[in-house]
């Protein structure tokens, strides 16, 4: 059985993957607004992926019987002074999403909520790849590469 806290830190967690989908959304407008389609493409793919992790929880919660509210989001900006800083946000982000991710498995277990426990641990592993792809192509854009040359190798990242 889902325990209440559970049940509440998972619909903050819908709150939260939303909110990246929808910054991911913002940064992907930021690349094509700067002519740099693959690196917006990339970041599109971002944004419907943490779209699919919120439908992921939204799916657990109703197998369950968890009734529920959908949260709001807020505005994403699409404004960036460089990729970097763009990129920059994106992994601050992961690692953000990656916390509450922690926390909500340490509180799952300490409720003895071992259903939540167990559905979380996939969420858990995709935050390891996620944060290591972002940190990846920070590290491309630190290399000195020109963006637009950089554009051929994204299809690595997808």
């Amino acid at each position: 059985m889902i325990t209440e806290k559970s049940a509440e830190l998972l619909t903050e967690q819908i709150g939260s993957e939303l909110a990246a989908s929808h910054n991911y959304r913002g940064i992907a407008l930021y690349f094509a607004r700067q002519s740099l389609m693959g690196w917006a493409k990339l970041f599109m793919d971002q944004a419907a992926e943490e779209r699919e992790h919120a439908e992921k929880i939204i799916a657990f919660l109703v197998d369950n019987e968890v009734p529920f509210d959908l949260p709001a989001i807020g505005a994403a900006t699409t404004r960036f002074s460089s990729a970097l800083e763009a990129t920059q946000a994106a992994l601050d982000s992961e690692r953000k999403v990656s916390g509450q991710f922690r926390t909500l498995s340490s509180v799952s277990l300490e409720e003895d909520d071992y259903t939540t426990f167990q559905f979380l641990q996939w969420f858990i592993e995709e935050q390891v790849e996620e944060e290591a792809k972002m940190q990846a192509l920070i590290d491309l854009i630190n290399s000195g590469i020109n963006l637009f040359q950089a554009e051929s190798l994204l299809e690595k990242f997808a």
